[in-house]
């Protein structure tokens, strides 16, 4: 069902990314993917490519339309069709509200957010054409506020607004949306440097998983709000 289709995601040179790149390409997906800086493009293209040839990494920045624009163009360019998009790209500052500054606010909001519609807004021409599928990727803290997070929140709370608005949007299409919202996932994000103390995470590579039950579901149903946890708390 998935083999030989594309797919475009943002946030692919590492972290969930990453992982969803991988285990895409283990089945049969020709997939394209972006980051902001090019030696990490690079690196991962490389790295990547050890699964499959049907690879291509772009410099793009989510916070520019013409740039996810462009990046889509290079998609349809190498691969003919676009059939999955995947916005993953995001960030996140810790502080209180009353410490967090407007650029660090504007950097969050223009990322995790802003950078969801223009991705979306970049593709959905080529997916009316193959009926594809728009995946978000949100956070338990899109539902769940906490301290330190208003950025954050902010941003995750509206992703999941948005994506479930397109959904409806987009159904007339035959284009399917669903937001996922993982709980705790062993990358580097925040600071983190991934090591055994993680093993109780979700793996970015469940994450992967989790896309391809997702795009192999049958067409006639739209899991279009997951909520993705480990079975463990943390130790």
């Amino acid at each position: 069902m998935i083999k030989n289709k594309v797919a475009y995601i943002t946030g692919g040179t590492k972290g969930i990314g990453f992982g969803i790149a991988k285990v895409l390409l283990e089945n049969g997906v020709s997939v394209a993917f972006s980051g902001r800086k090019r030696d990490d493009v690079e690196k991962a293209e490389q790295e990547l490519k050890k699964y499959s040839e049907n690879v291509l990494g772009i410099v793009s920045d989510v916070r520019s339309l013409e740039s996810e624009k462009e990046a889509v163009k290079y998609t349809v360019g190498k691969f003919g069709q676009l059939d999955f998009v995947i916005a993953n790209a995001g960030l996140g500052v810790f502080k209180p509200v009353d410490k967090l500054s407007a650029e660090e606010w504007n950097d969050m909001i223009e990322t995790n957010l802003t950078g969801v519609f223009y991705t979306l807004k970049a593709s959905v021409e080529e997916l009316k054409k193959t009926e594809g599928y728009y995946i978000t990727i949100s956070s338990l803290a899109g539902a769940n506020f906490f301290e330190n997070g208003a950025g954050y929140n902010a941003s995750k709370f509206g992703v999941v607004g948005f994506t479930q608005a397109a959904m409806i949007d987009l159904r007339k299409y035959n284009i399917k949306s669903t937001v996922i919202m993982p709980g705790s996932v062993a990358t580097h994000f925040n600071g983190n440097i991934p090591s055994e103390k993680d093993s109780w995470k979700i793996q970015p590579e469940d994450m992967g998983n989790l896309v391809i039950d997702i795009l192999s579901m049958n067409s006639r149903v739209l899991p279009s709000k997951i909520e993705f946890r480990a079975t463990k708390p943390a130790n």
